[in-house]
């Protein structure tokens, strides 16, 4: 590891020595200047390197951040949520083929998305590094476009999984009283209860937060554990069939739409989709993370990785058991979980099995709405939307985002009227949720694959030689499944309103208007993350320039500096 050189600074007429814990950027000012490392960790380092002050305690190691991301995964609510897609689209085969098949392709995008956190350790995220790595003058508009779409599935993320658990809840209520049938505002109050406690345990301190995941976290994997155990031991089998399926039968294909075997594979790809995009949890609380450019992308793998292989035990253990297909879609009970515990297994084997669920659900939840106040706060840190400079506050007692926490809460709140338009409507949100998340994680990706070529500045986290086919595979993987995910599982004379998939409605309507925004007013005032140093990651000649007055540190260029800097080829150096 090569020492930095004395640098001459803007502010002082004296030369300096850099501290030798350096970040793995590259940095860019006038007159060969670099931020000053001077007394401060590797980790505050890094974070000022790529333009930001440290506002939060790093107070979240490998495991705990490692814990939130779990948790936001929340594999057995997850999978409970939307049992519906893969087993009703392609049945048994579908969940075991394409939970299977679709795996590899998501880590592909997970091991890409960790090497572009171990460069830029940001809460910003996948939005910075668009920003960042996109070809000269498009900067702004990948971010915008990157930053809109991965905030779309960061605020549907916790109404989606607090309806999902309440959907659980007034199941088990049916369950152990048959005359009690939820109405949909019963249905709205509890999620909105459930929003609220989440809320408030978001709005605590760091290190609380981390415990109260650690726990839910730990809590979600031993609870897997149990249920995977569970159902294959209380599983009693009828007289009519037994207690598993053969694999001929499990393995093949049984086709639940109105497309071709194969297409009906690919849609079943939702359920994996959506439960596997939690895992960019790390990235964004990389600002909270000690030993960040390493534990994140560590914990972005590890969250794929395990999660991955622990879904696709579960998705074998249900596939092996289940009876009848067509009666867990069409239960009077509205849950498919619900209604498959209770076909295969006893009533009161199955009410404990699902209340596990449920709590299982509840760290998750409070997960999804962590990781969204994150994303929430590093936008507004930026000034994307009305009223930032109240919504990037940071509580001086807990130092969290408090005031991003109730913003996201609030239009999750808002989001949830949708179930008074019906399931159809609601379930809008959770296809938004696979979809809007896979867009922002391949667009900085792709840029990174096919624009930026040798000049990205690896962190020390990355996959070496296999970092282009490795990002072929997971752009490849999103190209294709973009369309499928947009597709109705009837068509023709079968397709109504209420069988309608209406994502292209719902995510796309929002998008194409951000899109309107971006062309009509915000490309005049919108120049990507606001920051206070000059500064890149590729080791060009164009700079991504400081904003005077930011909050977000104690110094900044002024804009006669920045325009004599205009255009001008600056040294740079590259902190490895």
């Amino acid at each position: 590891m090569s020492s930095l050189k004395e640098v001459n600074s803007h502010r002082k007429s004296q030369s300096h020595s850099v501290d030798y814990r350096k970040p793995s950027v590259t940095t860019v000012l006038p007159d060969g200047d670099v931020p000053n490392f001077e007394g401060l960790s590797a980790d505050e380092a890094a974070l000022t390197a790529l333009g930001y002050k440290q506002e939060f305690k790093r107070e979240f190691s490998l495991w705990t951040t490692f814990c939130v991301s779990f948790a936001v995964l929340g594999l057995l609510p997850s999978f409970a949520s939307t049992l519906y897609y893969g087993l009703g689209y392609a049945g048994t085969g579908g969940m075991v083929w394409g939970w299977l098949i679709s795996w590899i392709f998501i880590q592909c995008v997970a091991m890409g998305m960790a090497e572009l956190c171990s460069s830029m350790p940001t809460s910003g995220g996948l939005y910075y590094a668009a920003a960042v790595l996109a070809p000269p003058g498009y900067g702004p508009f990948a971010a915008w476009i990157t930053g809109w779409s991965n905030w779309m599935v960061q605020i549907t993320g916790a109404p989606s999984v607090d309806y999902a658990l309440s959907a659980m809840i007034l199941a088990a209520a049916s369950i152990t009283h048959p005359d009690y049938v939820p109405t949909q505002y019963q249905t709205f109050l509890l999620t909105v209860f459930i929003m609220i406690i989440h809320g408030c345990i978001s709005s605590m301190p760091t290190l609380w937060i981390a415990r109260f995941n650690s726990f839910g976290s730990t809590l979600n994997m031993i609870g897997l554990f149990i249920v995977i155990i569970m159902i294959p031991a209380a599983v009693t089998g009828t007289d009519t069939s037994p207690k598993f399926f053969p694999s001929k039968q499990v393995w093949s294909i049984q086709n639940g739409t109105d497309w071709p075997d194969g297409i009906a594979v690919l849609m079943s790809f939702i359920a994996i989709i959506w439960t596997m995009s939690g895992y960019d949890a790390p990235f964004h609380l990389s600002e909270e993370c000690s030993n960040a450019n390493i534990a994140a992308p560590r914990a972005i793998v590890m969250t794929s990785g395990l999660g991955g292989l622990a879904g696709w035990a579960l998705q074998l253990v249900v596939a092996y058991t289940v009876i009848d297909v067509p009666s867990v879609m069409g239960s009077d009970l509205g849950q498919p979980w619900a209604a498959y515990l209770i076909q295969v297994m006893p009533r009161n084997t199955a009410l404990a099995i699902l209340s596990l669920t449920i709590v299982c659900g509840f760290s998750m939840g409070q997960g999804c709405m962590v990781a969204a106040s994150r994303v929430t706060f590093a936008y507004a840190r930026d000034d994307c939307f009305p009223f930032s400079s109240w919504i990037k506050r940071v509580n001086r007692h807990t130092y969290t985002p408090v005031n991003a926490v109730w913003f996201n809460t609030s239009i999750g709140i808002c989001l949830l009227l949708l179930i008074f338009g019906g399931t159809v409507a609601i379930g809008a949100i959770f296809s938004v949720g696979a979809i809007a998340a896979y867009v922002a994680f391949t667009i900085p990706i792709f840029i990174r694959v096919f624009f930026v070529g040798d000049r990205f500045r690896r962190g020390p986290w990355h996959l070496g030689k296999f970092s282009k086919p490795i990002g072929t595979m997971a752009c490849a993987f999103i190209l294709v499944m973009m369309p499928i995910l947009c597709f109705p599982s009837v068509r023709g004379d079968n397709l109504t309103a209420e069988l309608m998939n209406w994502t292209i409605v719902v995510y796309g309507g929002p998008m194409l208007m951000v899109i309107i925004w971006w062309f009509l007013s915000a490309h005049k005032w919108f120049k990507g993350p606001v920051i206070n140093v000059e500064h890149h990651m590729l080791g060009r000649d164009e700079v991504v320039e400081g904003v005077e007055g930011s909050t977000d540190s104690e110094t900044h260029l002024s804009a006669k500096k920045a325009e004599e800097a205009e255009g001008e080829t600056l040294p740079t150096v590259e902190i490895r």
